[in-house]
């Protein structure tokens, strides 16, 4: 966006100026969650408007989603009411998200209902115990309207018995029936809410903290929300490292939002005083779920510097139909990857041997990306709206949302060399508190641009901050930047050890990930989900979409094909896999003889530990 961010700063004011001549009526939202644990929600909602034509839209482009993921194809059963009557209305012919209507002589109030459906096919956001609600799924409101001037007047009905925890504030309470402090749509979609039979409050605010922090919980069985005190005291000295790192908070309160279930999707989304938090209804008992998922909370955490207040220019826009630009994605996202597993380890939510696992089993599968040759790490940000909607087959060959992993490498580097640089007196904790500090207060949105960055960084540490970046941006390297860890003192090897993150995905998910060695992905029955270009399998034949029913003659298990990694090695004949393709079935031979390989980190001799001294606490404990 060529707008100057100071320009789009007085953009926003104008637009609540603009806001105060058209906030005298309110849209009342009433919400009937009763028929959620059958993945269907019903609601009604009144809009002022005034006679003639109109449009009504549904939320298209989501914040924090960076695309177009306003699911209207699950909006069903809708009617328009006015004046006494129902409505005839037509869907655009090229906008699907907007409703055409002519409102009659006189009428000053529209009223619709309809229904949203929270089962996409692949996951849901409601079973028989939980409910995650996003505002965004169930409202409409008219075209052209800035989001910051629709005032919401929301209200809830749960099923019976059910608890709710959300950054909005309840003006009355009647049983399972709950209602809000009207707010902006802007503030209403920031600010989500998680409900369930099963419900527990943690309070995490440390000790001369003035703000409340809390964990509000829903989950699939009383075990689910047992978290440990050990977590519990990590999640304080999260708090705690988040204002020694920023120096500031953007916020009045915040509320850690976590469903815990295996029925509900798994994902993790910020918003400012608020994030919406899923995983697995095993996180704090299964040692490897708590693993993989230890950086959650922090990675969310941080975007309530990094994305919600402090934004890339392309991704303010004034409502939620206008298209954003994720060109500055490995900023927002991928130096709050950085950030997440960074606090992660400060916090013990990691051990230090689980982040440098983790970073290890990062870099190697970076470095092993084919299509790095081809789509530089800019166009995974760019083009972040076909990317996610890509099947997980070719992933490595297309490549995903690599600005999240990549830009942690990228921003370990930057890290490393501030340091370096600054004979061990500056550090990327400088930039963050120069950058994302300022003034506490409420949550407002500051936009920046790629100059922006590369200015706070020079205010840092002197140096050419935008060659070096755009270099990484640009680059069609086969390798991925491992600067930030040779930097640091450590260098990533391959043994035939197994990596611990590598272990606990493989436990967690039930597949095997063969990628530094035979070259591919499979699920524990063979599924074939991904193959890398250049690997020994890719030049044997086999592809994505196959399945490997045989190894050496012996039904395919992942403790066959390891006996077969490890027989390799002293064997002169190549791995030999049975594999079915649809309705035929083939036989590949895979040269390969250096048995199992996975990643790890190795000090470097005689180079200062800098990596460790990345991930020491910063706050004192708590």
């Amino acid at each position: 966006m060529s707008t100057h961010p100071c320009k789009l700063v007085v953009a926003f004011f104008l637009w609540s100026i603009a806001a105060l001549g058209q906030t005298s009526s309110i849209e009342r939202l009433s919400v009937d969650a009763t028929d959620a644990p059958r993945n269907i929600l019903h609601a009604t909602l009144t809009i002022p408007v005034t006679s003639g034509p109109v449009t009504i839209v549904y939320p298209k482009w989501i914040p924090g989603n960076h695309r177009p993921t306003g699911p209207i194809q699950n909006f069903t059963g809708l009617h328009f009411k006015a004046g006494g009557g129902e409505l005839e209305w037509q869907r655009d012919l090229e906008d699907m998200y907007a409703f055409h209507l002519q409102i009659p002589a006189g009428v000053t109030e529209l009223h619709a209902s309809y229904d949203t459906i929270t089962y996409n096919g692949k996951s849901s956001l409601a079973s028989s115990k939980v409910l995650d609600l996003l505002w965004n799924q169930v409202v409409l409101y008219p075209k052209g309207a800035t989001t910051d001037s629709v005032q919401v007047a929301a209200s809830l009905r749960l099923p019976e018995g059910w608890k709710f925890g959300t950054a909005l504030t309840p003006t009355h309470q009647n049983g399972n029936s709950v209602e809000f402090q009207t707010v902006s749509l802007t503030r209403l979609v920031d600010s989500p809410l998680i409900a369930g039979s099963i419900y527990r409050q943690v309070q995490i605010t440390p000790n001369g903290e003035p703000l409340t922090h809390v964990v509000d919980m829903v989950g699939e069985s009383d075990e689910a929300v047992q978290i440990t005190d050990k977590d519990i005291a990590s999640l304080k000295q999260l708090v705690a490292e988040t204002g020694k790192l920023f120096g500031a908070r953007h916020y009045t309160k915040y509320t850690f939002l976590l469903t815990l279930g295996d029925q509900t999707a798994h994902h993790g989304l910020e918003h400012h005083e608020s994030s919406d938090n899923g995983t697995d209804e095993e996180m704090f008992s299964d040692a490897n779920v708590h693993d993989l998922e230890a950086d959650l909370l922090p990675h969310e955490f941080v975007h309530s510097w990094n994305g919600k207040y402090k934004r890339p220019a392309g991704l303010v826009t004034p409502n939620y139909q206008e298209p954003m630009h994720g060109d500055l994605l490995w900023v927002y996202e991928g130096l709050t990857d950085y950030l997440g597993n960074l606090l992660a380890a400060r916090t013990g939510l990691r051990s230090p041997d689980q982040f440098r696992e983790n970073l290890a089993y990062t870099a190697a599968m970076l470095d092993h990306r084919a299509g790095r040759i081809w789509r530089p790490l800019q166009d995974t940000a760019t083009s972040v709206q076909t990317l996610f909607a890509a099947p997980a087959e070719w992933t490595n060959w297309r490549r995903t949302a690599d600005y999240y992993p990549e830009g942690y490498l990228i921003w370990l580097e930057v890290d490393s060399i501030l340091r370096q640089k600054s004979n061990g007196q500056k550090s990327l904790n400088d930039f963050c508190r120069l950058f994302y500090g300022g003034q506490s207060g409420p949550p407002t949105v500051v936009p920046y641009k790629f100059e922006d960055v590369v200015t706070a960084l020079n205010q840092v540490v002197p140096n050419d901050w935008a060659k070096l970046l755009r270099e990484r941006l640009d680059s069609k390297s086969p390798h991925a930047p491992m600067g930030g860890i040779t930097n640091g003192g450590w260098k990533l090897v391959y043994t035939a050890q197994k990596n611990a993150t590598m272990e606990a995905r493989e436990k967690n998910s039930e597949s095997i990930d063969l990628s530094f060695s035979l070259g591919f992905v499979a699920t524990k029955e063979g599924d074939v989900r991904d193959v890398i270009p250049g690997s020994p399998a890719y030049a044997a034949g086999l592809g994505p979409g196959m399945k490997v029913i045989a190894v050496n003659g012996r039904k395919w298990s992942k403790d066959v094909v390891r006996a077969a990694l490890r027989g390799s090695v002293h064997g002169q004949q190549p791995i030999s896999l049975l594999a079915e393709n649809g309705e035929y079935y083939s036989t590949y031979q895979v040269n390969y003889h250096e048995g199992e390989r996975y990643p790890h980190l190795v000090r470097e001799d005689g180079q200062p530990n800098i990596l460790d001294e990345i991930i020491k606490p910063q706050a004192a404990g708590q």
